[in-house]
């Protein structure tokens, strides 16, 4: 099994053009318990605070880890700024995106008379991400093993907000057409179904000689990891069959 762990960490040299509001930039994950998904988060706000000088960015977790986004705003208000725009770094529009940021964002309102947020979109379908895992799906042609016998799983993280599971099953048929793939399947790893281990179940039912797996995640952590040592295992059972993991974007 090939766990593929190489990222594209280049960072484009060139700056971003200052921007006519000066207002910060608070950039919101879900959070992570996992110490190097927490640490990924971080590098990137400091990645895009380098290319974006005009103005603060600051990081700031709905949950599990630290500084929270009410410390982000606070930091912010120290530095006597008022109006803040706030950027939800998600992929779907789910429960943390429609409710649970927005709440915060409230709750801080609260802390802070006379505060005003700029609440920016989640990714959802974009047609950056699609290029993404295209490219990735690309440079794997150079093993050999014909599309017409690989078969794609899609990973999504699962919720409870049918919308976001929507959106899953409609990215990975998006990425699919046209693709030459044999098919793809859709699974999740937590909240919904069908799951993982039944994904592969039904992969394998197409009987192909190689199985690619698409974590749809942004950034690692534990969630990710799982489904990495779940392919792990899975090969293990089949070792007719390639199967090759793909990192977080």
């Amino acid at each position: 099994m090939k766990l593929e762990t190489k990222k594209n960490e280049s960072i484009n040299s060139e700056k971003l053009s200052p921007l006519p509001l000066k207002r910060p930039l608070l950039i919101i994950g879900h959070g992570t318990r996992d110490a190097e998904g927490r640490q990924t988060f971080l590098d990137f706000v400091d990645a895009y605070q380098a290319l974006d000088k005009s103005r603060p960015v600051e990081a700031g977790f709905l949950e599990l880890t630290g500084p929270t986004i009410q410390e982000a705003v606070d930091k912010c208000v120290e530095k006597g700024y008022g109006e803040l725009s706030a950027v939800p770094l998600l992929l779907f529009a789910a429960r943390h995106n429609k409710f649970d940021i927005t709440n915060e964002l409230d709750r801080a309102k609260e802390r802070h008379p006379g505060i005003k947020f700029h609440y920016g979109r989640h990714f959802g379908i974009a047609p950056g991400i699609l290029d993404l895992w295209r490219s990735r799906l690309a440079e794997l042609d150079r093993d050999g093993v014909d599309r017409a016998q690989t078969v794609l799983l899609f990973v999504g993280r699962g919720s409870s907000d049918p919308d976001a599971n929507g959106d899953v099953y409609k990215l990975a048929r998006m990425l699919w057409e046209g693709s030459g793939y044999l098919t793809v399947e859709t699974c999740f790893i937590g909240i919904t179904h069908p799951r993982l281990e039944e994904g592969f179940r039904r992969a394998m039912l197409y009987r192909p000689k190689r199985i690619i797996v698409l974590p749809y995640f942004l950034f690692t952590g534990v969630l990710v990891k799982k489904i990495f040592d779940t392919t792990a295992r899975q090969q293990e059972l089949h070792p007719d069959i390639s199967m090759t993991c793909l990192p977080e974007m």
